[in-house]
């Protein structure tokens, strides 16, 4: 459809303005100028999505596999390691004590990401007598372009398939997701109250952009929003429109089941002050309000006691200038210190975060951390991406899941 036919039914079903014609004519001009991706099989799409509704999560896991490694355009030397880090997986078939485990966790990952962001998160609670399951959400793990492929019936699907195969193997069910897969877990949870709990990190519930709207007219006008350079080898760097409008139904479908009940099940919540991409008061707020159960548990990062007077909230120092930690960001609460990629000596450092005036330094252990976009004089800031935290925070997921 052409962005004239568009224009002319929103006149012709009185759903927009002239003024709301603007503007999404006018950002959809700027996004343009700087959303033109380059010649390369990244923003080429694959022939399909790969199958999601194995009779198994072994065969889930075996033909995800075969399709990754496929269709994959891979951008290390070690592509063993990366293929691993872009697949479903499992943890914790056993307990420790040689038991079949009978809770069981489905984690899912957020836009553009991979399911192995949980790795350490996962690896923790399957020693803790938990089968973690970690999937990946159609359209991921092959190449950027990809993420045009899925419909929203896609991603929930998933997840239900996913949801349904692990609820054979135990008795008891949570789910957990890093921001939009926070959002589509938290919508199955409200319509199936089979679901125990939520295990929610940075989820995407209020996003901080106002013209998120305007992704399903924006799709029509341009495929890309964001293209930049595909360095890292767990997360698409660039974003495709129709990746955006997902992430604005999974929005749309959260605040909606929220605004409709209030969810009464247990949830652990985890936000940055400084989360760069989300709401975070907005998000505590309807923590206060719409997630009700009084074991609930809120962990605000932040340098300031957070603004709320509910005793389910939590406040944990973010500026840690002994760590050269100055903010904490909105993918840093689910990694280890000691994770191998993202980690204190993480073998990827997110060098990018939006600066302009200061020169990247030739030695990278001098750098501070923060959330993107934040700035200090004289000092070079990278991407925060783990939690000092950790530790803590996988006790409170053993208090509030117990």
């Amino acid at each position: 459809m052409s962005p004239s036919n568009i224009v002319r039914d929103c006149l012709t079903s009185m759903a927009c303005t002239a003024r709301n014609i603007l503007v999404v004519l006018i950002p959809s001009i700027a996004i343009a100028s700087c959303a033109f991706p380059p010649e390369s099989e990244l923003y080429q799409q694959s022939p399909d999505i790969p199958p999601y509704k194995q009779d198994s999560f072994d065969e889930y896991v075996a033909q995800t596999r075969d399709w990754v490694a496929k269709h994959r355009v891979f951008i290390t030397d070690d592509r063993e390691t990366e293929l691993a880090r872009n697949i479903p997986f499992e943890l914790g078939r056993t307990t420790p004590d040689g038991k079949a485990p009978t809770r069981g966790v489905l984690f899912v990952h957020g836009l553009g990401a991979s399911p192995w962001y949980f790795h350490d998160i996962a690896n923790e609670m399957a020693q803790n007598g938990w089968l973690a399951r970690s999937m990946l959400l159609p359209g991921h793990g092959t190449r950027p372009a990809d993420l045009s492929i899925p419909s929203y019936t896609d991603w929930t699907a998933a997840v239900a398939h996913q949801v349904a195969l692990l609820e054979r193997e135990v008795d008891e069910v949570w789910l957990g997701g890093f921001s939009t897969g926070g959002n589509l877990v938290t919508s199955y949870a409200a319509e199936h109250s089979e679901i125990s709990g939520l295990l929610l990190f940075s989820p995407g519930i209020y996003p901080d952009n106002g013209l998120l709207f305007l992704t399903p007219v924006i799709k029509y006008l341009w495929d890309w929003i964001d293209v930049d350079p595909e360095d890292n080898a767990i997360n698409y760097q660039s974003l495709s429109s129709k990746a955006s409008e997902l992430y604005y139904r999974t929005v749309k479908d959260v605040q909606d089941h929220l605004d409709a009940k209030p969810f009464d099940r247990p949830v652990v919540l985890t936000m940055s002050a400084d989360d760069s991409v989300l709401a975070p008061v907005e998000t505590l707020r309807a923590f206060e309000d719409r997630f009700t159960n009084p074991k609930s548990r809120f962990v605000w990062y932040d340098d300031a006691k957070a603004p709320s007077n509910d005793d389910r909230v939590a406040t944990l120092n973010s500026n840690l200038p002994e760590q050269q930690i100055s903010t904490f960001s909105h993918l840093s609460v689910l990694f280890s210190p000691d994770n191998p990629y993202y980690g204190v000596k993480g073998s990827f450092v997110f060098v990018e975060n939006g600066q302009e005036d200061i020169a990247l330094p030739d030695d990278l252990s001098t750098i501070w951390r923060s959330s993107w976009g934040y700035t200090e004089p004289g000092k070079y800031h990278g991407r925060l991406t783990w939690n000092p935290y950790f530790d803590t925070l996988i006790d409170t997921i053993g208090e509030v899941t117990n």
